[in-house]
């Protein structure tokens, strides 16, 4: 556990706002004088897995933190009332400005995202997809650049979160 867990992090009650606000030292923080419980959860967040004619993945270089400059697979937080493949849709969408369609469900990953000293906890919802239309392909949103790698080829030090480093690891050898 590290610092910007929240049980770290949350001080107060979100309903009374009391200071008596107390980790339970597994999913959930109690307050002591209203009694409420507000359970730490993992949050939705989905990965696409693209490739080109010559079967390399499309990657994504950070453009923010976390991880910074270092290879990504397009994807993001699925949003509230969002599908996991509505989500998957329009985040490639918004990174990489590709319409995506034969979305296959290939896999689940846990992983843990640090946003200005919080960690979310995440797990991310792994799609094969088919891109519509490479030649629309443009850096957008959250994405410095983008490559097409055969996952062979990359070193783990070359990806920034760990689910993607896990994920990337499983493909070598089987694209």
């Amino acid at each position: 556990m590290t610092n910007t867990h929240p049980s770290k992090v949350l001080k107060y009650c979100p309903f009374c706002g009391s200071h008596r606000f107390i980790w339970d030292g597994f999913k959930a923080h109690n307050c002591q004088d209203c009694k409420q419980r507000l359970y730490t959860n993992e949050a939705g967040a989905v990965v696409a897995i693209i490739k080109n004619d010559k079967q390399e993945i499309l990657c994504t270089v950070r453009k923010f933190e976390p991880a910074k400059g270092t290879l990504d697979l397009p994807g993001g937080f699925i949003d509230l009332g969002e599908t996991a493949e509505d989500a998957v849709k329009r985040e490639v969408k918004e990174e990489v400005n590709l319409d995506i369609s034969d979305l296959k469900f290939h896999c689940t990953l846990p992983n843990t995202y640090v946003y200005k000293d919080l960690t979310y906890f995440t797990i991310d919802i792994v799609f094969r997809c088919k891109a519509n239309n490479l030649n629309a392909l443009q850096a957008g949103d959250d994405v410095e650049s983008y490559v097409f790698r055969n996952p062979n080829d990359i070193q783990p030090d070359e990806i920034g979160l760990d689910s993607i480093r896990k994920l990337i690891i499983s493909l070598k050898d089987k694209t």
